[in-house]
């Protein structure tokens, strides 16, 4: 199994010791590559599992919003996530879109619906209706059931 790391190189040595003791096996680092033996790795230890420890690492070092990992068969990648100032600001209007969307949607909406006291003025709003309340049901009396 092959973990490339990317621009991950710098803490190569302390992902080889995190994996460590998860996989059952010193890893073998080379260049930009970590290298774990099939053989050696404990049982049921899967590419998948190694990719979730690699994301783990990369959480507890504070970095794992800029890079993902990706598994191709036995070989891992880590690579960082390149954010724009286009993606970011896409980002920030996000969550106001929905917004948006909910008010256009509730527009259309409020001229439809006939206006009950013509009196109001254009610019004042009416109060929304409230759910009728459901009646609590009769309570069922004890005597009448005992005898």
């Amino acid at each position: 199994m092959k973990v490339a790391l990317g621009t991950l190189k710098d803490k190569g040595d302390d992902l080889v010791a995190f994996l460590e003791p998860r996989v059952g096996t010193k890893p073998s680092l080379s260049g930009g590559e970590i290298e774990i033996e099939d053989e050696e790795v404990k049982e049921g230890v899967k590419p998948r599992h190694v990719k979730t420890y690699i994301k783990r690492f990369l959480y507890m070092n504070g970095v794992r919003k800029k890079y993902r990992v990706f598994v191709a068969g036995k070989e891992l990648t880590i690579q960082e996530i390149e954010v724009g100032e286009k993606e970011e600001e896409e980002k920030k209007k996000a969550p106001e879109k929905p917004e948006e969307a909910q008010a256009e949607e509730a527009k259309p909406e409020e001229p439809e619906a006939p206006s009950e006291e013509p009196s109001k003025g254009e610019g004042a709003k009416e109060k929304p209706k409230k759910a009728a309340t459901k009646k609590p049901r009769p309570k069922k009396k004890k005597a009448e059931e005992e005898t």
